[in-house]
């Protein structure tokens, strides 16, 4: 009942029959699995653990039940690498399965391991081929996917609100400080310049630098993970940028007002409110340096906005993850991340369009914009490489504003090709120079088109066009997460056969290859099916190597049938026994002689 209701998105009706289950089999750990589960998809992380933590004390050797306790330690501040360490012992009971190699990965792609986590889907995928979490978030891998905090290291243990409230004081540090500074110059450039008040202008520039003091103060109060700051820079790439343009900018401020020129037009020219400047080479007059220091502080906003649009445009391979992506049936995360991707596509084209219309006429060979032809051709590639034959048109009709801009980067090709050819062939150059006019004109309709999407998108409170709204795939799609397999169960015979038989035999692997080796007993059977087992020093030497064995046993009063479990052996040394939880059970009867072998007959 449990599982139905998980699987229909039905989290507290699943609780409730988890928690009946758990109250009628308290020692059954496949309950307890459930629980987590539900508790987890209700938000309710803590009790989940606790939950998947009674189901790991009732089967310590049960895959699914690290699973489980991975999953729900993962979403707790500081317990990434406990998450970690349980994903690696699911890993190693069950390396047969997909999910535990898919934890794997989602705990290597939240701390920005882009290979390790795409190594670990690709195992996934080796198993099945199928998984639509291993597909997603291998996509992802593939655009070097950052998740929205990415300044804290999950295995850091500090809480990620407190780390934070940190970047939002540094972000709000940088966001006044850099306008302000930027503003005070432009003051101060006016009123030594044009008015002549250089030394007035010098001064208010320096009170200036009180009120960023003041700022900066206020903002270094709000920090208490001043530790942790380093790192954080370290992590989040536009987190330094800022920082760092921040104090770049101020130490400009600061050199601009020191070596401010003392040249001014206050006695050559009416004052700036009444009457237009003077053509005058400021380069000549100002000096290069100081010129440049002038540059810096006032639009170094306006750079790193350039900057980052260029770098999160060309960062990934989109073309791979689009294959990834459609690869699994259409479903809510996979079209999400589609339709995100397909505008990191457009944003690539927008950038190779606008270089097109630039570099030609600057550099006077106006044919060099014929290459306009490689826009259709790069969206043709797209659009087969990246799997779109029966996807694009489900997801360009959910977004008119991203069809929109296809539309005018496929125009703005053709009027690159008509504005490169038109010299060639003769044409009026009239028609060249609407071409150009054409180009430009699309350009903007695409940014006006981005515009539109990202309003929409922060209105609705929606996926906008940006890498930000790309997210990881975590129990999308109608398949259900591994854990909540039910447990192995053993017949009462079975049971039986463990508890009385004196000839249990116990195989193993050790380096010198398969051993078996005799038991001395089997003290119990508990609830969940666990075995445990006294042996030899030698089996729990090789289980600490390799915990997957197997037990085999004979009907211990008429000997009709025999019962093999392969499990999962860990030694437990409170009760001095191994532990074996069973993944698999076999049961057959002896072979009599008429089921015996026909010997080959000699000629």
């Amino acid at each position: 009942m449990a599982v139905a209701r998980l699987a229909r998105d039905q989290p507290e009706g699943a609780l409730e029959a988890a928690g009946e289950a758990v109250e009628r089999d308290p020692d059954g750990e496949w309950g307890h699995r459930l629980m987590s589960l539900a508790l987890e998809r209700l938000g309710r992380d803590s009790e989940a653990v606790v939950a998947a933590q009674d189901a790991v004390r009732l089967a310590p050797g049960s895959w699914a039940a690290r699973l489980r306790l991975g999953s729900a330690l993962r979403r707790l501040p500081g317990r990434w690498r406990d998450a970690w360490a349980q994903a690696q012992k699911a890993v190693r009971f069950a390396p047969e399965q997909p999910d535990p190699h898919v934890l794997i990965g989602d705990l290597a792609l939240v701390r920005g391991d882009h290979d390790q986590a795409a190594a670990a889907y690709r195992a996934a995928l080796r198993r099945d081929d199928d998984h639509p979490g291993a597909r997603i978030n291998l996509g992802l891998t593939f655009l070097r996917w950052d998740r929205p905090r990415d300044h804290h290291d999950p295995t850091w243990e500090v809480d990620p609100r407190e780390t934070g409230r940190a970047r939002r004081a540094l972000e709000l540090w940088a966001r006044q400080v850099r306008p302000l500074l930027a503003i005070a110059l432009a003051v101060v450039a006016v009123l030594s310049f044009w008015y002549g008040l250089r030394t007035e202008a010098r001064v208010a520039g320096a009170a200036v630098l009180v009120l960023a003091a003041a700022v900066t103060v206020r903002q270094a109060r709000k920090i208490t993970v001043w530790r942790y700051v380093a790192g954080m820079l370290a992590r989040d790439l536009w987190l330094a940028v800022a920082v760092s343009v921040t104090l770049l900018a101020t130490a400009a401020y600061v050199a601009a007002l020191a070596t401010l020129p003392a040249w001014s037009l206050a006695g050559e020219v009416v004052p700036l409110v009444s009457a237009a400047s003077p053509l005058v080479r400021w380069d000549d007059v100002l000096g290069a340096f100081w010129a440049g220091l002038f540059g810096l502080v006032l639009f170094n906003g306006v750079a790193v906005l350039l900057f980052r649009g260029l770098a999160e445009a060309w960062r990934g391979r989109p073309v791979r993850a689009l294959a990834e992506f459609t690869a699994v049936p259409p479903e809510r995360v996979g079209l999400r991340d589609t339709g995100v991707t397909l505008w990191i596509v457009a944003a690539r084209l927008w950038f190779l369009v606008a270089a097109l219309a630039v570099v030609p006429p600057a550099l006077g060979e106006r044919r060099a914009a014929l290459a306009g032809v490689l826009v259709p051709v790069a969206m043709l590639y797209v659009w087969r490489r990246g799997g779109l034959r029966t996807r694009l048109r489900a997801v360009l009709g959910a977004d008119w504003p991203l069809a929109t801009a296809m539309a005018f980067l496929l125009l703005a090709s053709v009027a690159l090709v008509v504005a490169g050819g038109a010299p060639t062939l003769g044409a009026h150059p009239v028609a060249g120079e609407r071409a150009w006019w054409s180009v430009a004109i699309a350009l903007l309709v695409v940014i006006l088109a981005v515009a539109v999407r990202s309003a929409r998108a922060w209105w609705r409170g929606s996926a906008g066009p940006w890498r930000a709204s790309l997210i990881p795939c975590e129990g999308c799609g109608p398949r259900l997460p591994g854990e909540v397999s039910p447990s192995v169960g053993l017949s009462p015979e079975v049971r039986r056969a463990f508890t009385y038989s004196r000839g249990v035999v116990l195989s193993y692997a050790d380096a010198a290859g398969p051993r078996t080796l005799a038991v001395g007993a089997v003290t119990s059977v508990s609830a969940s099916g666990d075995l445990r087992l006294i042996a030899a020093e030698e089996a729990w030497a090789a289980a600490e190597r390799d915990p997957r064995v197997a037990v085999f046993v004979a009907d211990p009063l008429e000997r009709r049938f025999w019962a093999e479990i392969r499990g999962i052996a860990l030694a437990d040394p409170a009760e001095d026994v191994l532990r074996v939880t069973p993944k698999h059970v076999l049961v057959g009867e002896y072979p009599g002689r008429h089921e015996a072998r026909a010997a080959p007959r000699r000629s």
